[in-house]
């Protein structure tokens, strides 16, 4: 049985409904969008270069199949992983739920906030008031890579990309703005180094990852894997569009032991349940 089956039917419409607006599907048809690569440093033809290596898109309206699939980053839209990436994050959080895991909702790498936003409101619509969503960013974009330290990551310095520098209060106005922000969505403001090690967290029942960089990807594996209880899930957005997040999940789990078999969802994203 699906997730969403053990719902009732209102708590299903509220989610998809929910979800469609984070992802601006259900406006496609209202959306114009000109990029501009000024937004961008270096030069357009290697971006655009780069891009088609990653099979993304520049879109300049709103393309259905972009958005469904998560390869575009939307004007306005909360979230950009995608339809299928979101089904998987209310499957996880909800089964979760309904089988008493203990712990709370945290993703690390959050842009516009669209996933922990969905993450409050399944809390929300399940009625659940004990558990925190932790909203976990540098809120500067992405870091300078540390290729000394982690060599997977050279050349891949996306830290002057503007449209991924989201800061702290723009999210916490998206939260607002679907009347989902209270005292239970907590803020963790900084690198993953910083910030993760020693975040008052007890246990976690679903983790979300989405720091494309390994080391980002293995400074929040370290500090919050081994929070995770057993029936959790650890979710990894980047895992097939990004080599070294690839590298950094399977080292860890080569390192640690970790066997819990990995599903796919889509052309990116990976998750595990932990026994």
């Amino acid at each position: 049985m699906h997730a969403l089956d053990r719902l009732p039917p209102a708590a299903r419409a509220y989610l998809d409904l929910l979800g469609r607006c984070l992802t601006r599907e259900a406006f496609l048809d209202q959306e114009w969008w000109d990029a501009d690569l000024r937004d961008w440093p270096g030069d357009v033809d290697e971006l655009r270069a780069a891009l088609r290596e990653r099979q993304w898109r520049l879109v300049r309206r709103g393309d259905p199949a972009a958005r469904a699939e998560g390869r575009d980053w939307p004007p306005t839209a909360e979230t950009m992983i995608g339809t299928a990436r979101l089904a998987n994050v209310v499957d996880c959080c909800v089964t979760a739920l309904l089988d008493g895991v203990p712990g709370d909702l945290i993703e690390t790498g959050v842009w516009r906030g669209g996933t922990t936003i969905l993450m409050r409101g399944i809390l929300e619509a399940l009625g659940d008031e004990q558990r925190n969503v932790w909203v976990a960013d540098s809120f500067e974009g992405l870091p300078v890579p540390d290729a000394e330290a982690y060599p997977a990551d050279e050349g891949l310095d996306w830290s002057d990309v503007r449209v991924l520098q989201v800061d702290a209060d723009a999210v916490r106005a998206n939260f607002r703005r679907y009347g989902l922000l209270d005292d239970r969505v907590r803020f963790l403001e900084g690198w993953f180094a910083d910030t993760l090690p020693d975040a008052p967290i007890d246990q976690l029942a679903v983790l979300r990852l989405d720091g494309d960089l390994y080391g980002s990807t293995m400074d929040a594996l370290v500090a919050l894997e081994p929070k995770v209880s057993s029936g959790g899930f650890v979710i990894v957005d980047d895992y097939g569009g990004w080599p070294p997040c690839r590298a950094a999940v399977d080292d860890y789990r080569r390192d640690h032991g970790i066997d819990a078999p990995i599903s796919t969802v889509d052309w990116t994203g990976i998750w595990w349940r932990k026994p």
